[in-house]
């Protein structure tokens, strides 16, 4: 079962991923209508989860999406160095999300919470370890995702603290999104993703990471 439900995430992530850098780095039109695509399954989803109900939480939901999908497109900018870190910030949320399904499969024994009995102390290490992968990939390919990184504490904030507090922020998305699927009795969003679920179980923790980005380029962080 578990070798199964891997092999269907690898062959969902390995059509998607490509497709994903494809749509960052070729055009802004191609950009703007995924994130367009990404809002209007969001919202049904979302829809459904709180089954069909309008309230305060629902609505709420909305606008997150809204603001998500806006700092997704002010992020990913125009400049090749906008997208790169653009890119860099999805594939640490990817990772991560590999890390802790790899660890918590294979050595999870403790769960964390019972809003999410698969999520593991186990798979939270692995998070955070496999969040480091794009620095590392980064560094190998040598690409400098911050350019305007020039000390040496600079570069440990940004490219070894950050995808930490990135992993972090992931996985807590990851577990607010499943808060709301235990509290509405559902095991999954959608199923529009083999072995994965609903978009929502693939983009829980990413649009998180990307709404706190935004705030991060508010504020003149990243």
């Amino acid at each position: 079962m578990i070798k199964t439900e891997l092999k269907k995430r690898i062959i969902t992530s390995g059509i998607l991923l490509p497709t994903v850098i494809l749509m960052i780095f070729y055009s802004q039109f191609i950009f703007i209508f995924l994130l367009f695509l990404i809002l209007l399954f969001s919202f049904k989803e979302w829809f459904y989860l709180n089954k069909k109900k309008i309230n305060i939480t629902a609505l709420l939901g909305y606008l997150f999406f809204i603001i998500t999908v806006y700092f997704a497109y002010m992020l990913r900018g125009d400049e090749l160095n906008s997208k790169i870190l653009f890119l860099w910030i999805v594939l640490t949320c990817i990772f991560s999300d590999i890390g802790g399904y790899i660890f918590g499969k294979t050595f999870g024994v403790k769960k964390i919470t019972k809003i999410s009995p698969n999520k593991t102390y186990a798979g939270m290490c692995g998070s955070f370890l496999f969040s480091l992968t794009p620095t590392l990939l980064s560094y190998l390919l040598n690409i400098k995702v911050f350019t305007y990184v020039n000390s040496k504490d600079e570069y440990l904030f940004y490219y070894l603290l950050l995808p930490l507090v990135l992993s972090l922020v992931c996985q807590l998305g990851d577990l607010i999104i499943s808060y709301f699927k235990r509290i509405n009795k559902f095991k999954d969003t959608g199923n529009i993703l083999p072995g994965h679920g609903g978009l929502l179980d693939r983009i829980d923790g990413i649009i998180f990471v990307i709404f706190f980005s935004g705030i991060l380029r508010i504020f003149g962080i990243i």
